[in-house]
């Protein structure tokens, strides 16, 4: 029989002895524990290095021309790769068939061929790992009940989006197939790459917002700096805006048609910026009217990046000063970056370090805007 309890007991004493219980609150009891939360972030983590690491081999496959060496899209069967002459015969008789081959490649030989097919081969083998270390993650937690309370639909959404990303791939492929193209259509590259962006984005936040508790996040979003976080807001939109220019310059290879900076061909603006018919498919398909947009985006990223840096000298909180200080100076550089791949004329090793680096901004602005929205506990002494 249960002895009635003292009303001056307080609440957690263990009736069973004089061990004392902690509580959690309801908040946390119904978040899945700090535990499922660490174990979901851990498994998040491993995702945005997938990611970013696709996002990298991507670039590549498009520096080195490779994207279109696989004719076929078979999401299953394709992951087996050619295992004899005649089905590495079979594979290059498909690709001397595309516009590609027979405008540009005619004199590739079938050596030449292989090292252009694994690039891409790679590119879609990383992707279907992606693809199953999520579905492992997410079904294994959900059969585990371990997923946080609220986070089954953020989750999912991942897998959703990757599943898109890979269908997206396949059509901006396609579309390099027929016709007189050489390269697959730059306005489907930017958007195969935004994707790509807004999967790593939204994956960096989940893992930011995981990284504290429940009630933490409650307490800091009363103490939210309203105003720089919207401007984190904004540095992020125009940072996601010049992500998608720099996507459309590498797929009609505008960063190797005008090597001279500041100007253009020795002017500000550059010649025959609009003599492709209809008028908007110059802002796609021209070198010169795509890589000056890349250009004036890139000088306006760096004033806004600078004005929203000094708006966050006034902030009270050292951490979310320090936080929009990294993000300006990642900033800065990439454009200094950009502007060495210019002059350079886009060699592989710096143009990849370029897309490196707008991995790094994109996700140091991300950074800032959470700590602006939430930020974290100090002390009186910062």
């Amino acid at each position: 029989m249960t002895k009635p309890r003292s009303i001056f007991e307080e609440v957690g004493t263990d009736t069973q002895g004089d061990r004392k219980t902690v509580a959690t609150g309801m908040i946390e009891r119904g978040s899945g524990g700090g535990a499922a939360r660490g174990a979901v972030r851990i498994w998040l983590l491993v995702l945005f290095a997938l990611v970013a690491a696709m996002v990298v081999v991507g670039g590549l496959t498009r520096l080195t021309d490779s994207g279109l060496s696989i004719t076929e899209w078979a999401p299953f069967t394709g992951a087996m790769p050619p295992t004899s002459d005649a089905a590495w015969a079979a594979e290059f008789a498909k690709y001397q068939k595309i516009p590609e081959f027979q405008l540009q490649n005619s004199s590739m030989d079938l050596a030449d061929f292989k090292a252009i097919y694994w690039w891409e081969w790679g590119h879609r083998q990383l992707g279907r790992f992606i693809g199953l270390v999520w579905a492992i993650g997410f079904f294994g937690f959900l059969a585990a009940r371990k997923i946080p309370n609220g986070w089954t639909g953020r989750l999912a959404l991942l897998g959703v989006l990757g599943g898109l990303q890979g269908a997206i791939g396949w059509w901006m492929v396609s579309s390099g197939l027929s016709g007189d193209r050489v390269d697959v259509a730059s306005y489907r590259l930017a958007i195969h790459l935004g994707l790509a962006f807004i999967i790593l984005g939204l994956i960096a936040w989940f893992i930011l917002l995981l990284g504290r508790r429940e009630a933490d996040l409650m307490t800091a979003r009363r103490l939210r700096e309203t105003k720089l976080f919207g401007m984190g807001t904004g540095l992020l939109h125009l940072a996601f805006l010049q992500i998608l220019l720099g996507a459309l310059v590498a797929g009609i290879d505008a960063g190797r048609s005008f090597v001279d900076w500041p100007w253009m061909a020795g002017q500000i603006f550059p010649p025959d910026a609009f003599d492709l018919s209809p008028i908007w498919r110059n802002f796609f398909e021209n070198a010169g009217l795509v890589q000056f947009m890349h250009r004036i985006v890139g000088y306006l990223l760096v004033i806004f990046a600078f004005v929203v840096w000094r708006v966050s000298r006034r902030s009270g909180n050292q951490m979310v000063r320090t936080a929009y200080t990294l993000a300006g100076l990642m900033v800065l550089g990439q454009a200094v970056l950009g502007i060495t791949t210019v002059l350079q004329a886009s060699p592989l090793h710096v143009a990849i370090t370029h897309q490196v680096g707008a991995i790094l901004t994109w996700v140091l602005i991300l950074n800032a805007r959470f700590l602006a929205g939430y930020p974290a506990e100090q002390s009186i002494r910062g």
